[in-house]
C-alpha cells in the first residue's frame, strides 16, 4: 500500500517539470488586448495656482479737509466714474471762492480801465503791467478756489464695485490723510495671476523654438479656471502677458490671464487653479493609463507584442495625463503594439494571442439613490 502511494507521488512530481527543470510553457498562448501606437495632435496644458486681482482698483481719498455731511452711495453697490460718493462741508470753500471771484472782478475792471488810459499816457506802462499781472493772479486764485469747492464733492475716480465705508457722516477728514474713505474695484473683466517655474518656462520655449511643439497662440492662449470649492468656472479666459523678470525668491515668472466676470462670481483675492494651454504636440502619442507599469525604482515601462507575437518590455518617458491616458514623450514608435489587458497572465518572452483593443463604451448609469430597492 505504501509503495503505490510513493509511485503516484513520483509520477506527479516528474510531470510538473521537464528535463531541464524549467516550467513548461502553457499549452495555449494567453490572450491579450493591445493598442497600436499612432500619433495625434495633443494640446498640452499646465495647471498652476493663481490669485484673482481686480483689473482696476482705486482708494477714494479726500482732497480737501472738512466734515463729511453725507454719504451718497450704498456700500457694496456699483458706481460710475464721476458719480458723487461723499459731500464734505463746502461752506468755507464757497466763501473763499466768492471772495476770490470778487477780487478778480475788481482787478479785471482796473486792468480794462488802464488799457484805455495807456494810449493817452494817463497811466504809466508800469502801472498798466501791474494791473494786468494782478488780474491774472486773481484769476488763478478764483480757479484754485473753484477746484477746492469742487473737491468737497468726492467723486468716484473709476467705475466699479464699492467696498465698505471707513468714515460716516460727521467725521472729520483731511487732505493728504493716510486712511482712505472707501475702495472701488472693477471686477468685469478680472485678472488671474499665476506663477510658473522659470525652468518649465525655459523648457517650453525651447520646445516651441525647436518645432517640437506648436504654439497654442501668441499671448492669447485659452485658460480655464477651477474655483476653491473644486467647481469649474464656466467662462474661459485668455493669457495676456508674462513678466520678463524672474522672481529671485521663488524662481518663478508671473503669468496674467483675463476672465470675463459678468456676475461678479470672481472676487479679488480668491485662490484658484488655472489650466493654461501651452502648446500643441502635432505628433503626440497617448496610451491607456492601465498599460503603464513601474519598476521598483519608479521607472515607467510597458509590455509590447513584437512581430513574432512574443512579449517584450520597453521603458518609456511620460509627459502629462490627458483624459485618462498617458502622453509618451520617448520610448515608443509608431506601430508598436502595447498590451493593455491580460497583463497578469504574461511574462517576458512568451508568445501571446494578441487582439486589438476595442473602444470602451460607457457603462450603465449607477443609481445613487438611498431608497431601499426592495420597497414596493
Amino acid at each position: 500500500m505504501h509503495l503505490k502511494v510513493l509511485s503516484v507521488s513520483t509520477v506527479v512530481l516528474l510531470s510538473a517539470c521537464d528535463g531541464s527543470g524549467e516550467n513548461i510553457p502553457p499549452a495555449h498562448p494567453p490572450a491579450v488586448e493591445v493598442v497600436t501606437v499612432a500619433s495625434q495632435p495633443i494640446t498640452l496644458t499646465t495647471s498652476l495656482p493663481g490669485l484673482t486681482t481686480a483689473v482696476r482698483s482705486a482708494q477714494v481719498r479726500p482732497q480737501v479737509s472738512g466734515i463729511i455731511l453725507k454719504r451718497n452711495y450704498v456700500e457694496g453697490s456699483e458706481v460710475k466714474a464721476g458719480q458723487q460718493m461723499y459731500q464734505i462741508d463746502p461752506s468755507t470753500y464757497q466763501a473763499t471762492y466768492d471772495k476770490a471771484l470778487a477780487t478778480w472782478k475788481s482787478a479785471a475792471a482796473t486792468a480794462k480801465r488802464y488799457q484805455g488810459l495807456i494810449d493817452a499816457h494817463a497811466v504809466s506802462r508800469q502801472d498798466y503791467d501791474d494791473a494786468i499781472a494782478a488780474e491774472r493772479e486773481d484769476a488763478a486764485d478764483v480757479e484754485t478756489a473753484r477746484v477746492n469747492l469742487q473737491y468737497t464733492k468726492v467723486l468716484a475716480p473709476i467705475s466699479g464695485h464699492t467696498g465698505r465705508s471707513l468714515y460716516t457722516e460727521g467725521a472729520l477728514v483731511t487732505n493728504g490723510q493716510t486712511d482712505y474713505l472707501t475702495t472701488i474695484d472693477q471686477l468685469d473683466p478680472i485678472y488671474v495671476d499665476v506663477s510658473e517655474s522659470s525652468v518649465d518656462l525655459l523648457r517650453l520655449r525651447k520646445a516651441l523654438a525647436s518645432g517640437q511643439l506648436e504654439s497654442a497662440g501668441a499671448n492669447s492662449a485659452k485658460v480655464t479656471l477651477t474655483l476653491e470649492d473644486g467647481t469649474q468656472y464656466s467662462l474661459p479666459g485668455k493669457l495676456q502677458f508674462s513678466e520678463v523678470t524672474v522672481n529671485q525668491g521663488t524662481d518663478s515668472v508671473t503669468l496674467r490671464a483675463t476672465f470675463p466676470n459678468p456676475h461678479d462670481e470672481l472676487l479679488p483675492g480668491m485662490f484658484v487653479h488655472a489650466k493654461l494651454e501651452q502648446g500643441i504636440d502635432k505628433n503626440g502619442i497617448l496610451i491607456p493609463q492601465e498599460a503603464v507599469q513601474h519598476d521598483t525604482k519608479g521607472d515607467a515601462y510597458v509590455d509590447l507584442v513584437d512581430a513574432k507575437s512574443n512579449v517584450v518590455q520597453r521603458y518609456v518617458s511620460l509627459g502629462q495625463m490627458i483624459d485618462g491616458k498617458w502622453q509618451v514623450t520617448s520610448g515608443l514608435q509608431l506601430g508598436d503594439k502595447v498590451i493593455t489587458d491580460g497583463l497578469q497572465n504574461i511574462r517576458i518572452g512568451i508568445k501571446v494571442n494578441a487582439s486589438e483593443r476595442k473602444k470602451r463604451s460607457p457603462g450603465p448609469a449607477i443609481n445613487l439613490s438611498t431608497t431601499d430597492p426592495t420597497a414596493q
